[in-house]
């Protein structure tokens, strides 16, 4: 027995202090960015909104939106591409799903059962363009000095639309994920998921799959999360997200997306264009598994939308598009488990204007990140621009 048991309790506690460290804090770290390219195999084709996802054998499989004109046009589809070597070289893109109107913005995630699940969701945004270039070509007065699109891209266009009829094309539009079961070689028809955002769901520790999100199709757009016990196969409501008060959620709340922190909270992000804070990520937490929420607030952070990921050391990560100079992409540590965030880390800051962003990131097995986002990269003025897909490779460094 040692002669002083309080001293060696303390020694005892000292030495397990320095065999469990806490990891950095989140203030000290600075990301280090050893490469910036560009990954799109068909750059002369709009690429728009991805995700980028590690799956426990290591691939990375990453989602978007292909096969685009434009920001805004009716040939949207799902795309994918899948890496075997932590993101030096990528796949040949494959067409997931292609329904007869614009398939926008993709979530990739891989559920604890091995499960793809793939996120999109449907719209008509592209039918005002249309309808526009359709009034130039059949009147001579439109108040317009130029055309809208070519004649060339309004026939295009006008072949795209009238696939279906109107009733049908509002039949198309909802909220929706594919799912595969055998590592991405077949896919399941589409799921309706009730809300979307763009980076989709995410598994939780007790197993649920937990989607925060904004239901895009109904008369109250309501904010909030919804949950799946059956690996993605369905979903149900689970609770709404409050506004903050003097916010407009239904108009002016966007794009969430949601972790899990190491001490049980889950945290959702919210793209704000309310008057207040307008342009800024607003956060909410949820302390009971998602089935209660606080109300959304300020983190001091400009620039959306976000998305979340804890790192192995328990830190939780936010990447997010900066649309204004510098024009790129940043990230923030949490080393509080999303009480407060640190400083802003520069992954990108050579775009051209503000169409660009949505990074997601993954931990490689090395320790390092890759963030992929999309990027609409100047043109030649002989040709169309096009938005393309980045990616950083880049560690945190103390």
């Amino acid at each position: 027995m040692p002669r002083n048991p309080v001293l060696f309790l303390a020694c005892a506690q000292l030495s397990c202090a320095l065999l469990i460290a806490p990891p950095p804090p989140a203030s000290a770290a600075t990301a280090e960015v050893s490469e910036l390219k560009t990954i799109s195999w068909q750059p002369e084709l709009y690429a728009g909104w991805p995700t980028v996802t590690r799956r426990s054998n290591g691939d990375l499989w990453l989602t978007w939106s292909g096969g685009r004109e434009s920001h805004v046009c009716p040939f949207g589809q799902v795309h994918a591409m899948v890496s075997r070597d932590q993101g030096q070289t990528w796949s040949w893109p494959r067409v997931l799903l292609d329904s007869p109107i614009d398939d926008r913005d993709s979530g990739v995630v891989e559920t604890a059962k091995g499960s793809l699940l793939v996120t999109t969701f449907t719209s008509l945004a592209y039918a005002s363009h249309l309808e526009k270039a359709r009034a130039f070509a059949e009147h001579t007065s439109t108040g317009w000095t130029t055309k809208t699109m070519p004649d060339e891209q309004l026939a295009r266009w006008n072949a795209a639309h009238d696939r279906l009829n109107g009733a049908a094309r509002e039949a198309e539009l909802g909220q929706w994920l594919i799912r595969s079961t055998d590592g991405g070689t077949t896919w399941s028809a589409r799921v309706p998921t009730i809300v979307n955002s763009p980076h989709g769901p995410i598994q939780l520790s007790d197993g649920r799959l937990l989607y925060a999100g904004k239901e895009l199709w109904t008369e109250g757009h309501r904010i909030g999360v919804c949950e799946s016990v059956d690996d993605g196969q369905t979903w149900r409501w689970l609770a709404e997200i409050p506004a903050r008060t003097g916010d407009d959620a239904g108009k002016s709340y966007h794009e969430l997306h949601a972790v899990e922190a190491a001490d049980g909270t889950i945290l959702a992000h919210v793209r704000n264009h309310n008057p207040v804070n307008a342009g800024e990520t607003l956060q909410t937490e949820s302390r009971d598994g998602g089935r209660t929420w606080g109300e959304p607030h300020s983190i001091g952070v400009w620039g959306l939308p976000s998305h979340l990921l804890r790192l192995r050391d328990g830190r939780l990560l936010m990447t997010y598009g900066h649309r204004r100079p510098p024009f790129g992409n940043q990230a923030r540590l949490s080393a509080d488990h999303g009480k407060s965030w640190g400083h802003a880390m520069l992954l990108s800051a050579d775009g051209s204007g503000g169409d660009l962003g949505y990074p997601s990131t993954v931990e490689l097995d090395d320790g390092s990140l890759l963030t992929v986002w999309y990027e609409n990269r100047k043109a030649p003025e002989s040709e169309s621009s096009r938005a393309v897909l980045r990616q950083a490779r880049w560690k945190l460094v103390p």
